[in-house]
């Protein structure tokens, strides 16, 4: 990707405050990115295969980068995961599954689908933010996105 390019991010969370902590911590940074936040499985689904609201591909761009909460409505989050890395034209979109499970069957599956990294969001705010602030400097500034 070329220098200068904003990053792209679809954030697919349904709690508010959640999504509040995420947004604030990558818009509050030096590389640039634009994120799209969508609150259920469905709307994932339908812009990431331009469907229903989302057929502009100009104005709703392919992500770089996919942050996904297990547990959504419409379609959970684990589904949404299999349809991304089943398609040959999203399956290198890196995935990072965000969820408050800690459990040992829910780490399994989502490796097992494809996910690029697990993290397990603590219940306390500061932790969270502290785990945001370490995920953007690794994904934002050390990591290199297919271009």
């Amino acid at each position: 990707m070329p220098t200068g390019t904003p990053i792209n991010i679809l954030l697919v969370e349904d709690d508010p405050a959640h999504a509040e902590i995420v947004r604030r911590n990558l818009t509050d940074f030096p590389v640039e990115n634009r994120m799209v936040h969508l609150e259920d499985g469905q709307a994932a689904l339908d812009y990431l295969f331009h469907q229903g609201i989302f057929t502009d591909q100009t104005a709703y761009p392919q992500p770089h980068m996919i942050l996904l909460d297990l547990r959504l409505p419409r379609v959970d989050g684990l589904e949404v995961l299999s349809r991304i890395k089943q398609d040959p034209g999203l399956r290198h979109i890196p995935t990072v599954v965000l969820s408050t499970s800690n459990a040992n069957a829910d780490i399994l599956k989502v490796y097992e689908q494809g996910a690029g990294s697990y993290l397990v969001k603590p219940v306390d705010f500061d932790k969270f933010k502290r785990l945001m602030e370490s995920f953007k400097f690794y994904w934002l500034t050390w990591n290199r996105f297919r271009a």
